[in-house]
């Protein structure tokens, strides 16, 4: 077995999580939309990552701080606008955990789900565009997903959200 930390969301001050890369794509709002009503629906919580990607700045560090700080500020208005939409969603009673992380996509998304062990879903929205179903769809389906630390929900972007309601 490889080196994986068991999930403990049925040990006493341990609840499943369902985590949502959150970032301004369209797909995103779906996959949100989605762990929302199965948190609800499950009595569990939703766990926003927004990852940070990093650019390379060579020996300007100050330039590389302000990027930094820039993109904390992006994170902070991403989870205030699907807060929003939560609300107007009617899941304002709905646990949340908002998690900034910097560095490669796909490494923060797994270290993130090693660190938690209560994270026992990842929900990611495909998208409908003529380039593929979107970078983590792609990651996932690439680097394996039968290798993957815990399951993954894939919410087609096809999907209304009424029908994704249905599904939930």
């Amino acid at each position: 077995m490889p080196d994986r930390k068991l999930r403990r969301v049925h040990e006493e001050g341990h609840c499943t999580k369902f985590m949502v890369v959150v970032d301004d794509s369209p797909e995103c709002e779906s996959a949100v939309y989605f762990s929302a009503h199965r948190a609800r629906n499950t009595n569990s919580q939703l766990v926003m990552l927004y990852v940070s990607e990093p650019e390379e700045f060579g020996h300007w560090l100050r330039v590389e701080e302000i990027h930094r700080e820039e993109n904390e500020k992006t994170a902070a208005a991403v989870f205030r606008l699907y807060r929003h939409k939560l609300n107007n969603w009617g899941f304002e009673n709905i646990e949340i955990t908002e998690v900034v992380r910097h560095g490669d996509k796909s490494e923060e998304i797994l270290a993130t789900i090693d660190d938690d062990v209560d994270i026992s879903f990842l929900v990611l929205g495909a998208s409908t565009s003529n380039e593929g179903p979107g970078q983590l769809v792609s990651w996932v389906a690439g680097q394996g997903a039968g290798t993957f630390p815990i399951p993954i929900v894939i919410i087609p972007g096809t999907l209304e959200l009424a029908e994704i309601e249905a599904l939930a």
